[in-house]
This record gives structure tokens, C-alpha cells and sequence, in this order.
């Protein structure tokens, strides 16, 4: 399952760019109406309802699983994924081209018709600028590209935010909140209500807890990761070399400092795949 990967911060000093603390101060449903307000200011937006907090999706056994900060639903049908991404990666486009693919799978099943397919809206908060122009916000749906008055009128949205931007290309309010998300501290009444939801949260005990959990959980994903990939180059180097099947297991075993069986293991995994 895909996460997020928290920064290892003390909890006292997350602030609201950290996607956990974000993930919950926005289970208000006020909070999250007013941001969805700020950014999409020709909606309006009667209410928010909650499928699920912080949900997760996980089409297949062997597809790639995702945990989404924010997934919130309005009174008119329309779905909203809201994440605030704080490591920058060229991968983003294209996350979002997945994320849609998922949120269409979880609306729609087998034999129903593609109009059930309620509109939907991805948006990404940023503390950096992802596509180097200086605005703050990046508006993308599907236009045709012989003619830009032609619209694919798919219902999907996707959004970049940059916390960081340098154009007047937003409202005063909207501005306000990326400001807040840079670490300024703008005098705006919504921006008062989100720090103290911040300073509530993280006296949150619970909540600390979860934190805690998610950032062992993720060292030990690294860690997992790192002896896999040291396994593999053994066990590929090994047979290059000629090495036989128990030279290769004491290897493994000696290298990694782990059992007979779990040795095993990787020799059987990787050595089919590198002979």
C-alpha cells in the first residue's frame, strides 16, 4: 500500500504542511468547506460528507494501492481528493492520472453505465512551484488541442497548488492559506481556526499515536526495501561468479544476518528470475 511518507518530525513542531496533520484537522467538515471554497470559488458548495477518512484504495493484489489525505463528497455528487504533498517529484502528473483511475473504479461497477461517473476534482498542495512559472495554482482538464474552446466535458479536474508562487493569480483568501501552508502566519480568520486546529491536534494523544505508528511502519518499509534490493545483487552477482546453490544461501545469510528459510527464500525469488 502506497503512503505517504510522513516526515520524521517531532510531533510538538508538525505544522499543517505535514500530510497527517492535515489528513485530520480537515475531518471538520467546516475547515474543509471553507478551503474547498477558497480554491474552487465558483462553486458552491452546500456541505461535505465523508465516505471514508483518509481513504484507502486498493483496486487488486497486485495493483499499486493508495491512501488519500482528504476524500470528501458534496451535497451535488461531486468527489474531491485533497493532498498536501510536501516532497517534490516529477512522478506528480502522472500520480494524478492514477488517482483518477481509481476514484472512477470505486463509482462505477460491472454492467452500470459510465454516466454514474459522478465529477470529480484532484488537487495537490504544494510548498514548491512543480512546474516553474511562479503561479499558485495550476488548473488542468482536458482540452482539445486543435481547437482550445473544445472541451472533453469528462467531469474531471486536476489541481497543483503552489504555496510558493509569485503571480496575483489568486483570491486574497486562497493566498492566505498558501501562505499559511509556506510557514507565514497571514492575519486571516480562517487561518486562525487552522492553527488552533493544529495546536488541538497534536494534543491529540490518539492521534500522536497513529503518527508514531505510520512513521515505524515507513522505516521499516525502507528497511525491508534496502535488504531486498541487497539480496537481489547478491544473488545476481553470485551467479555470474558461478557461486553453487549453498554458497549463495551462506552468502545471504552471512551479508544480511538473517535465517536458513529466509535465505531460501530470496534464492528462490530472484535466482529464477536472474537464470
Amino acid at each position: 500500500m502506497e503512503k505517504h511518507m510522513t516526515n520524521a518530525t517531532a510531533w510538538e513542531e508538525l505544522q499543517i504542511s505535514n500530510d497527517f496533520i492535515f489528513g485530520k484537522i480537515m475531518q471538520d467538515p467546516k475547515l474543509c468547506k471553507e478551503l474547498l471554497q477558497r480554491i474552487l470559488p465558483g462553486l458552491k458548495i452546500d456541505r461535505i460528507e465523508y465516505p471514508e477518512t483518509q481513504k484507502a484504495i486498493c483496486p487488486d493484489i497486485d495493483a499499486k494501492s493508495v491512501r488519500l489525505d482528504v476524500y470528501v463528497e458534496d451535497g451535488k455528487g461531486t468527489v474531491y481528493d485533497i493532498e498536501m504533498q510536501v516532497s517534490t517529484s516529477k512522478e506528480l502528473p502522472k500520480r494524478t492520472r492514477y488517482y483518477q483511475s481509481l476514484l472512477d473504479m470505486q463509482m462505477i461497477d460491472k454492467g452500470e453505465p459510465y454516466k454514474k461517473l459522478k465529477p470529480s476534482y484532484i488537487i495537490f498542495i504544494c510548498p514548491f512551484d512543480q512546474f516553474g512559472i511562479g503561479r499558485h495554482i495550476y488548473t488542468f482538464e482536458n482540452i482539445c488541442k486543435e481547437d482550445k474552446s473544445v472541451s472533453l466535458k469528462d467531469g474531471t479536474t486536476k489541481i497543483f497548488l503552489n504555496a510558493k508562487g509569485a503571480m496575483d493569480d489568486v483570491s486574497p483568501e486562497l493566498k492566505a492559506f498558501l501562505d499559511y501552508v509556506a510557514g507565514k502566519k497571514p492575519a486571516d480568520p480562517f487561518v486562525d481556526e487552522l492553527e488552533e486546529a493544529v495546536k488541538n491536534a497534536r494534543k491529540n494523544r490518539e492521534w500522536r499515536h497513529e503518527y508514531m505508528t505510520l512513521l515505524m511502519r515507513d522505516q521499516e518499509n525502507i528497511e525491508m526495501g534496502m535488504e531486498i534490493g541487497t539480496a537481489k545483487g547478491i544473488i545476481e552477482t553470485g551467479i555470474d561468479f558461478g557461486l553453487s546453490e549453498g554458497e549463495l544461501l551462506r552468502r545471504l545469510q552471512d551479508k544480511l544476518n538473517i535465517t536458513f528459510e529466509s535465505a531460501q527464500e530470496y534464492l528462490e525469488k530472484f535466482g529464477k528470475q536472474t537464470v
